[in-house]
């Protein structure tokens, strides 16, 4: 009786269908705002109520054969229809439960097939749009609209929200009465430039990373606005639109530290599922909501290790802080007593974090020479080590500005441990490799110096042995003169030694080395190198692509929560006193370095075979399978890299195919010319003008950066992400600060050095405090969501035709041959660097399509499809 009133209700606003229209039945699937937020407890209410006043949610069908030229020949619009027993279908509260809906359209048949349609959301609260299903449409059959986007209440926008049945066209191919809604849903998602954004915009804009100062709080909290700089060029980031600084009207105002809602379009923010996972992990480990809690604690307690077995302590057993009422100084803001609990701080539990993998089977293993050198290889930063095509290294910077930078080694330093070879035999063997952070560390290395911080510029040189392995040879450390006007640089040889001091100096210059590694992996390779540069293809792609584009559609799985993850890590991670700044060794010039070390950044040599070609470490060889011939056969990310490289470039090739026949199509795409020049012009301005960007004239240039994007994104994210705590959770492996210099004879560190070396050796990297504080990050970045979407998997099984499910589903099947195949090389003995010494096999790109993939944590394996953490 109920639904049969309420629907009559409803229905006095809909007019009875004339006799030459035909009805239209569909289902709508959406999630309500009542289920995805449950503090909002009167949007459910407030919701039946509009129902019942005949405000409901309204679709209205769009032509795609008929035009109307009274509307800017758009196509004609049907009359619009009611979403069916809204107020009599109740939801559970799970965040996973869908809600369908029924519609019925009057559609006149003469109109033909509807292409489009306009929702209007007339209720309190926002809803998440999935899906519209039209059954019977006369002339087609089953027509869908795959949606995936939140709608607002309608006076939240300033144009009707449109959404295209899914379908793909080139811009010339669009049906003409659907040309001019492509166009403005286009000019919608750019904006007007002005303005601050509010959560319902749906605007994709560029600004400049002037957003991590805080200059309010005093000049050691300002910081370099990053890009359109000729000293520091940055990529563009998502404009949020805020008011300047009060102090540096060149800077945007911050958001309180407790405030996550920061701008992103809505559809690019984490899903409840993925907020609620994120949050968990953040609030499971330490977060710098806690840095003032945590450092009373280190107050008052010795803040350093007094041996290895205290650090295990982390892992096994835990270490015990005091109550929480014991906590000196702790801000009222807080709520301490609410997250102590969650957190194990309290003084009766352990702060415990899980035993990284680097130490699970061997807790000594990762000292050896061996599994130092098999990291450079398969570990969490493999994409640095080159080949050593001269000898001495030489230096690239400016004599004139630097001094005398080149390396201090010598060919005896090093033939000692070079099983015979000389220098030069080595070299025209292709056997010697170099890791060298000496040069882009230089220029910064006495500001460096000048915080807590003490480190040198490394250069560490190795051998290939036959076995396969790398065999660490010397290791150069430099640094700044005492005298600011004398520019060459004090250096230090140390090479490997079994015994005595010289091991415990061997040990610490492996360390020193590591703090290098360390930061350039978190800035640069993971950072700089993923997360940075592919925000600017995020925003040109929605700003200048139609989700009825074929290259949009190719793309935006690859954009996946980037946006979001990017705006907290400005909010939280890198920032001015943030995370970062706090536990890696450069400190407040970090982001600052960042720039200055972009200015080399090479679009075309993100392309995994350029990249291995310009290290050296592999030589073009088209009898070779991908035509390259890798000179360190047993490189684990260089051969797994190459097999998913290579099936992301076929399916790229086979999807583009279906809609490019020649390259004039290409040439002839405005939308595709239009998102191009724009991403080199706007999103990577700074380097507009490099001649190595493609020029977007034909197929092939069209499928190597799409490759490239998706290879970014994916891939080679997941290679640098999420072997973070596997390897690095153990901070002794990868320390990320060092603290004092190597110790000099006839002084109390050197004797501290003899007397107890595994002490002398906690005391040069990273203290106590910074290690909690750097597990704690890097274990919350290590982790997979429990939603999460991998290579080869797609959100919805919809395809627009056959051609690219056919396409999709041979690249899932490549996908699942390259992991039985990365599973054979782990199980093959002879390829010592798949496991090495600490018995971890590299599975950091297993692209895990496997059902288990769903269980999130620290899986140590999986590649996602976006930069999604």
């Amino acid at each position: 009786m109920l639904e049969k009133l309420l629907g009559s209700v409803c229905g006095k606003t809909r007019e009875e269908p004339k006799t030459e229209e035909r009805k239209i039945r569909g289902t709508v699937l959406l999630m309500k705002k009542n289920v995805m937020e449950m503090t909002d407890v009167g949007a459910s209410f407030l919701d039946r109520v509009h129902e019942i006043v005949g405000k409901g949610v309204t679709l209205q069908l769009i032509s795609a054969s008929h035009a109307d030229p009274a509307n800017g020949s758009r196509g004609k619009l049907g009359k619009e229809a009611y979403l069916e027993h809204w107020v009599t279908k109740f939801t559970s509260l799970s965040a996973k439960d869908d809600a369908m809906f029924n519609i019925t359209f009057d559609w006149d048949e003469s109109m033909g097939v509807p292409g489009a349609f306009i929702i209007r959301n007339h209720h309190h609260s926002q809803f998440y749009l999935k899906k519209v299903t039209l059954e019977d449409v006369p002339g087609h059959g089953q027509l869908q609209f795959v949606c995936n986007s939140w709608v607002y209440p309608a006076h939240r926008y300033k144009n009707d929200r449109v959404f295209f049945a899914y379908k793909t066209y080139l811009p010339c191919n669009t049906p003409e009465p659907l040309r001019a809604y492509r166009e403005d849903e286009l000019t919608n998602l750019r904006g007007d430039g002005s303005g601050t954004l509010k959560e319902w915009d749906r605007v994709y804009d560029y600004a400049l990373y002037n957003d991590l100062g805080s200059p309010e709080k005093g000049q050691e909290y300002a910081r370099p606005v990053l890009g359109d700089s000729k000293e520091f060029p940055y990529p563009r980031r998502g404009r949020t639109g805020r008011e300047p600084n009060e102090k540096d009207p060149n800077s945007e105002s911050q958001l309180p530290l407790l405030n996550l809602n920061i701008y992103v379009p809505r559809d690019e923010r984490f899903s409840h599922v993925k907020f609620l996972d994120f949050i968990g992990y953040s609030f499971k480990s330490l977060g710098q909501v806690l840095i003032p809690e945590i450092e009373a604690v280190f107050d008052e307690t010795i803040n350093e290790f007094d041996d290895f077995q205290d650090v295990h302590k982390l892992y096994e057993g835990g270490i015990k802080l005091p109550d929480g009422h014991a906590l000196k100084n702790t801000r009222e803001c807080l709520p301490w007593e609410s997250f102590k609990n969650l957190l194990h701080l309290d003084g009766g539990r352990p702060l415990q974090f899980p035993t990284p993998d680097i130490i699970k089977n061997d807790r000594t293993a990762w000292r050896t020479d061996e599994e130092f050198g098999r990291e450079m290889l398969a570990g969490v930063n493999p994409v640095i080590i080159r080949r050593l095509q001269e000898f001495p290294p030489a230096s690239k910077l400016d004599p004139k500005v630097y001094g005398n930078q080149n390396s201090s080694m010598t060919g005896d330093q090093i033939e000692k441990n070079m099983n015979g070879l000389t220098v030069e035999e080595a070299i025209a063997d292709n056997k010697l490799f170099i890791l060298d952070y000496h040069d882009v560390l230089i220029p910064y290395l006495r500001r460096i110096n000048t915080t807590t911080t003490k480190t040198y510029a490394s250069r560490t040189v190795l051998l290939l042995q036959d076995n396969g392995t790398l065999k660490p040879l010397a290791i150069e450390l430099s640094r700044e003169q005492p005298d600011e006007n004398v520019h060459d640089p004090i250096s230090q040889v140390f090479t490997p030694s079994e015994h005595g001091i010289e091991n415990s100096k061997w040990q610490l210059a492996k360390a020193y080395a590591a703090v290098n590694d360390s930061g350039y992996h978190q800035l640069i390779s993971h950072w700089l190198n993923t997360h940075a540069v592919i925000e600017p293809f995020v925003i040109a792609t929605n700003r200048r692509l139609s989700v009825l584009h074929p290259i949009y559609k190719l793309l935006q799985p690859h954009y996946r929560d980037t946006m979001n993850i990017n705006a907290l890590a400005r909010h939280t991670l890198i920032n001015a006193g943030g995370i970062l700044e706090r536990t890696v060794f450069p400190a407040r010039y970090a982001m600052e370095m960042s720039a200055t070390i972009y200015k080399n950044w090479n679009f075309a040599e993100q392309a995994l075979p350029e990249d291995l070609i310009k290290r050296g470490v592999a030589v073009i060889d088209p009898s070779q399978r991908h035509g390259l011939r890798l000179l360190i056969e047993d490189y684990p990310f260089a051969v797994d890299g190459l097999e998913i490289w290579s099936a992301i470039k076929d399916w790229v090739n086979d999807y583009c195919s279906i809609y490019y026949d020649k390259d004039d199509m290409i040439q002839d795409d405005k939308e595709l010319q239009s998102w191009w020049m724009e991403l080199r012009e706007e999103g990577h301005g700074d380097l507009k003008d490099e001649p190595w960007w493609p020029k977007m004239q034909t197929k092939y240039e069209l499928v190597q950066t799409c490759t490239i994007i998706i290879w970014v994104a994916s891939a080679l994210h997941a290679a640098v992400n999420f072997g973070q705590y596997p390897y690095a959770g153990y901070l002794p492996n990868r320390p990320t600060v060092s603290r004092r210099f190597m110790p000099e004879p006839d002084t109390p560190e050197h004797a501290e050095l003899e007397k107890d070396p595994d002490l002398s050796f906690l005391k040069t990297i990273t203290a106590q405090f910074q290690t909690l504080l750097g597990v704690s990050l890097i274990e919350i970045l290590s982790q997979h969501s429990t939603e999460e979407i991998y290579l080869g998997q797609r959100d919805t099984s919809e395809w627009p035709s056959d051609k690219e499910k056919e396409a999709f589903a041979r690249f899932s099947t490549k996908l699942v041959k390259i992991e039985n195949e990365i599973i054979e090389r782990n199980n093959d003995q002879r390829l010592r660097n798949r496991v090495g010494p600490v018995n971890m096999p590299y599975t950091l790109l297993y692209p895990n399509t496997s059902d288990y993939s769903k269980k999130g944590g620290l899986t140590v394996k999986g590649i996602p499809n976006s930069i999604s953490i």
